[in-house]
C-alpha cells in the first residue's frame, strides 16, 4: 500500500493533480482545482492546508521553499505513484460502470 490516505477524496486527487507537472503553492492549487472542474471543486483554506499537511506527513509532497507566507510544494515519487494508482482505480470504476449500462450513450 502506498498510503493510508487511499482512496483519495476528490479534493486530495485534484491537489496531487495540480502538483503533478510543476511545483506550486496553496492558492495556485485551489485555483487549478476550481478552473479544471469548472467551479465544482472549491478548496477553502481549511480543507487545502489540512490536505497539504497530511500529504507532507505521508511524504507525498515536500515543501521546497518559503517566501513570507507563500510556501511552494513539489510532488514526490511516492505522490506520483499514488496519483497514478488512484487514476487507474477511477478509470476501472468507469469502465465497470459503462459495461453495466452498455457504454456511454450519445444524446
Amino acid at each position: 500500500m502506498i498510503s493510508t490516505l487511499q482512496p483519495l477524496t476528490e479534493s486530495m486527487f485534484y491537489t496531487l493533480m495540480a502538483l503533478y507537472n510543476h511545483d506550486t503553492f496553496g492558492t495556485e492549487i485551489a485555483e487549478f482545482a476550481l478552473n479544471i472542474t469548472g467551479g465544482r471543486i472549491q478548496l477553502g483554506p481549511g480543507t487545502l492546508y489540512t490536505i497539504i499537511s497530511k500529504f507532507v506527513n505521508e511524504e507525498l509532497i515536500v515543501e521546497i521553499s518559503v517566501e513570507g507566507r507563500k510556501r511552494t510544494y513539489s510532488i514526490t515519487n511516492k505522490g506520483r505513484l499514488l496519483f497514478e494508482s488512484e487514476l487507474e482505480r477511477l478509470k476501472s470504476m468507469v469502465r465497470e460502470a459503462e459495461s453495466i449500462i452498455g457504454g456511454t450513450k450519445d444524446e
